[in-house]
């Protein structure tokens, strides 16, 4: 019996570069614009309910926090995903170590089983699609900073795994292209695929603007992760 393992997914690098250059720098733009405007706006002019405005949850003292605690959650849902369809398949999945590295077996003999072994495959990449969807569809009040985590793990995930993870042995793609019709460049498009659509609709969004970007009090936009002291006026 072969007892097909899923290793953890290691580092997610892949999302901060695109997200940082697809994000609307624009919108930091436009709300400089209508703060020199302003003194010749009525009120409705100068604010709109209805307009997005992603500043107070980029500039929220805790915003990388959440935005990793995010990111890590997305993780964990892959990998529930991978041990729930297990156990809904009727297997027993087991945690070890495969050389060095933390390993999901799926309890499915991937011989006798492919299909079971596809979905078992499959349904970690499949959580986070879906839960990125049900963001980005499911009306709420859009662009805190534990969604934006969420949104890049899904993201990161399916890039990871379409480029650096796709050749592995034991990787989701790789079992996702021995067990079904589909090859590993076809596996990875259609993942890789979602991911790229789900960060154009990220990039429109304005509740989601400054992803990955932060505007400075100076008017200038700082890009990336920053370690800041707690006290900063600019935080609070």
């Amino acid at each position: 019996m072969i007892l097909a393992p899923k290793r953890l997914s290691g580092i997610f690098v892949s999302v901060v570069l695109v997200l940082a250059s697809a994000a609307p720098v624009s919108a930091q733009t436009m709300r400089e614009s209508s703060f020199t405007l302003a003194p010749h706006c009525t009120l409705s002019c100068q604010s709109s309910p209805l307009a997005p405005d992603s500043t107070n949850h980029t500039t929220s003292r805790h915003y990388w926090r959440n935005l990793a605690t995010g990111f890590a959650a997305s993780i964990l849902a892959h990998e529930a995903g991978h041990v729930g369809m297990s156990y809904a398949l009727g297997a027993h999945p087991t945690f070890g170590f495969l050389d060095g590295k933390p390993t999901v077996y799926s309890g499915i003999d991937a011989t006798r089983d492919p299909h079971k072994q596809f979905l078992f495959s499959s349904a970690g990449l499949d959580v986070q699609a879906i839960m990125d969807e049900a963001i980005l569809d499911i009306p709420h009040q859009r662009g805190g900073a534990f969604e934006r985590g969420i949104l890049a793990g899904g993201i990161a995930t399916a890039y990871f795994y379409a480029t650096f993870g796709r050749n592995a042995p034991n990787s989701d793609i790789t079992y996702m292209a021995s067990t079904s019709s589909l090859s590993r460049t076809t596996a990875s498009l259609i993942y890789a695929g979602l991911a790229t659509i789900q960060t154009i609709r990220i990039a429109h969004d304005g509740h989601y603007a400054n992803f990955f970007l932060r505007p400075s009090s100076n008017g200038a936009i700082n890009v990336g992760v920053a370690l800041l002291p707690d006290d900063r006026s600019q935080e609070k």
